[in-house]
């Protein structure tokens, strides 16, 4: 092993409300925060996802390869119908794709993300 995952980081414009959004999402905390850059996590010392104010974003376009969609981030639920209303209420737009098992969004800064049924 060379090292240790430390985060995940994600370019937006607005880290504060892609922050807030995954905060309310997977129920982490604030763990380090400045004007350009956003880190939460379960604990200061845990692999985290962190938010880097871009100037422009290019958003993402799924399943576009022209605007590919960089990274995402599945997200284990018990009922797809109840945790897709509660994204929806936090900023969520449903891309309309997934099947049975799973089910594709974008987060309020393009990214797509994946609710999968646990």
């Amino acid at each position: 092993m060379i090292g240790k995952w430390h985060a995940l980081v994600i370019d937006c414009e607005q880290p504060d409300t892609a922050a807030t959004f995954y905060q309310q999402l997977l129920g982490m905390i604030r763990v380090d925060e400045d004007a350009d850059w956003i880190t939460i996590g379960d604990a200061a010392d845990r692999p985290a996802l962190a938010f880097q104010r871009v100037e422009r974003l290019v958003r993402p376009q799924w399943p576009d390869a022209d605007h590919p969609q960089q990274m995402h981030v599945d997200v284990m639920v018990g009922d797809l119908d109840a945790a897709e209303d509660e994204v929806l209420k936090l900023g969520a737009t449903n891309l309309f794709a997934g099947g049975e098992s799973f089910r594709v969004y974008a987060d309020p800064s393009g990214h797509p993300f994946c609710l999968v049924l646990s």
